[in-house]
């Protein structure tokens, strides 16, 4: 039992990061915009964030650092993709390149070095409940506050007014012009909100997750939270739900290992990205669930009266 509520507490912070970078690029793509630079947005943000933890020793003004770098970077991502009407797959791809780069750069003097570990916020009369305490009630206010986003989200897509246009702006942004509605802004809005949650989700990891940082330590994670976009087509509550399934599967190999599975090493750390591709393989059977989920000007360049 001890075991199988560590295993659930594992997946439930090894799937936060992934979720909070699923549901910022999920508020990107709602309003068409691709953002390819996940994954160096969250190398930037997990380094600049580790150096702020490291140096005030406030972990929240890490989370906050971690979102300006997120939104600075989508905003930039938004001048070249919304303004000047760059390919969005192949910026975000430079995006991310940049990132990967940078970040190493910078992170040069902070590689070795640790935080000391974060302090789990017990839930009074729940964290000492048997089994479940541990499971789901031992952990950073982070993890809780994803949840809460997820709900949030579901609630403003569906039942706000600026929810509403933001998806009309996904949907047709010719209509959605036409009615008088300011799409790139929207779209520039969008983008750099997005960016924020997935900076938010690279300084976790380096923070709170890890906490260190290590060159490349998002190992995939911006890759993953794109495919999990797809694989819950566009709807946060599923964007949830497959994050900490791929945090259950990134949490297996280390079950595995400590209950003296004989499985090489290397298998174990490939399975979450087998996940990731078997899911992929088979929602890409029936592309026509795909087509009427997704927001239909996505990807696609707008420019008012063009």
């Amino acid at each position: 039992m001890d075991m199988a509520a560590s295993l659930i507490a594992t997946t439930l912070s090894a799937g936060t990061p992934l979720a909070l970078a699923s549901l910022g690029l999920l508020i990107n793509e709602k309003s068409g915009v691709v953002n390819l630079g996940a994954e160096g947005m969250m190398l930037m943000a997990a380094v600049i964030g580790f150096a702020v933890a490291l140096h005030t020793g406030n972990q929240w003004a890490a989370f906050g650092a971690g979102a300006v770098t997120g939104a600075l970077m989508a905003g930039a991502l938004g001048l070249l993709v919304i303004w000047l009407n760059t390919n969005q797959y192949a910026t975000g791809l430079a995006l991310t390149l940049f990132g990967a780069g940078l970040s190493a750069f910078i992170g040069i003097d902070y590689v070795g070095k640790t935080l000391p570990n974060f302090q789990p916020w017990d839930i009074p009369g729940l964290s000492d409940l048997p089994f479940i305490g541990p499971a789901l009630f031992r952990h950073h206010l982070m993890v809780y506050l994803t949840v809460l986003l997820a709900l949030g989200l579901i609630w403003f897509f569906d039942r706000t007014r600026a929810g509403l246009v933001l998806r009309a702006v996904g949907e047709s942004p010719e209509s959605a012009h036409a009615l008088g509605y300011p799409v790139r802004r929207i779209r520039l809005l969008a983008l750099m909100c997005g960016g924020a949650l997935v900076g938010v989700a690279g300084a976790y990891l380096s923070v709170i997750y890890t906490p260190l940082w290590v060159q490349g330590m998002t190992a995939g994670r911006g890759w993953i939270a794109l495919a999990l976009t797809t694989f819950a087509t566009w709807r946060p509550a599923r964007v949830l739900l497959g994050a900490y399934l791929f945090g259950g599967v990134t949490m297996l190999q280390f079950f595995f290992q400590g209950s003296g599975v004989q499985i090489p090493s290397q298998f174990l750390s490939m399975l979450p990205y087998i996940a990731t591709i078997v899911v992929l393989a088979l929602m890409s059977r029936n592309p026509l669930w795909i087509r009427i989920n997704m927001p239909s000007s996505i990807g696609k360049p707008f420019t008012p009266g063009g």
